[in-house]
């Protein structure tokens, strides 16, 4: 489960602003199911600030956005703020191709490029990885039992490890 959440501090605000992320991203982390957060800063003519938010269930994300500290928090920060903030909940794969700042996204050949020089090469090394583990335990390396840990692994990998970074490094590409 992961929320979007986009801010818009003042200009005369950022400061404070700053100083309110590094007492609300720890806060955040306390919280159960709490599987991460990334906070994307202003960059290029964006002045958003992006804070992508990770929980492991949409009850444990409920849970850290109706509390009582966020509420406090959030309330604290509202008058240095521009705008509303603007929060988009997403379950799915989607996720990994939403432009940061709501700009535009990313064409449908560029998520099939990006998504294919990911899978590929983890369908190689993931096996490989693997195979010492099927082979002290024989009964592992039973094809439908060896092809759903392969694909487990791979699917772990890409969703918390490899496409929240690859795409915010190759974004300028993305979303051109």
């Amino acid at each position: 489960m992961t929320a979007v959440i986009r801010q818009w501090p003042k200009a005369d605000a950022v400061e404070q602003y700053e100083a309110w992320l590094s007492k609300i991203v720890p806060l955040a982390q306390q919280f159960t199911g709490h599987r991460g957060v990334n906070v994307i800063r202003p960059h290029g003519a964006s002045d958003a600030y992006t804070i992508v938010l990770h929980f492991d269930t949409t009850a444990n994300l409920r849970k850290w956005f109706d509390s009582e500290p966020r509420q406090r928090l959030v309330e604290r920060i509202r008058p240095l703020l521009r705008d509303d903030e603007d929060i988009d909940v997403r379950t799915g794969l989607e996720f990994w191709f939403a432009p940061p700042t709501g700009g535009k996204h990313a064409r449908p050949y560029k998520q099939f490029l990006v998504t294919l020089s990911v899978i590929f090469p983890l369908t190689i090394i993931v096996p490989w990885l693997l195979q010492p583990l099927f082979e002290w335990l024989p009964m592992l390396a039973t094809p439908g039992i060896r092809h759903l840990l392969i694909a487990t692994a791979i699917v772990a990998v890409v969703t918390y490890l490899v496409m929240p970074h690859y795409t915010r490094l190759i974004s300028r590409w993305l979303y051109s």
